[in-house]
């Protein structure tokens, strides 16, 4: 259901940002199956994320899935992690996680909480909006 949940978020946030043509890399390969119909599921708690999924890809005018081995996705395996804690208030909508890859070391991102009245992800959201990255790392 974790891979599922990182599944359907991501599918979210790429439709809100008026993707139309979507690569998704799956380290599941039985999500991959499943969601491309060549494998069946029974399981009554899948089932409604696999047609959660596959409602969303109808959304996009070319959207390809394929499967890299775990080995070769250690990140993603940490977003699904991440994604399966996080409870939200209404039981049907998931908050999107905006992740960013950076070039630079860890540590200097880092910053102390400063509560500004938006939610954690506001500032990555208008990264990925705008383009504009307005908290610069000096070392």
């Amino acid at each position: 259901m974790a891979k599922y949940e990182a599944c359907i978020l991501g599918l979210i946030l790429a439709i809100d940002m008026n993707i139309q043509e979507l690569l998704v890399i799956e380290d599941s390969d039985l999500l991959v199956h499943q969601v491309l119909g060549e494998w069946a599921t029974k399981s009554t708690k899948i089932l409604p994320y696999l047609h959660c999924v596959q409602d969303l890809i109808k959304s996009f005018t070319k959207i390809d899935i394929k499967h890299v081995p775990r080995i070769q996705n250690e990140f993603a395996d940490a977003l699904v992690t991440v994604s399966s804690m996080i409870q939200h208030p209404d039981k049907n909508f998931i908050d999107p996680i905006p992740i960013e890859i950076r070039k630079q070391l860890a540590y200097c991102a880092h910053v102390e909480e400063e509560f500004d009245g938006n939610p954690w992800f506001h500032d990555i959201k208008e990264y990925l909006e705008k383009g504009e990255d307005t908290q610069k790392c000096t070392m």
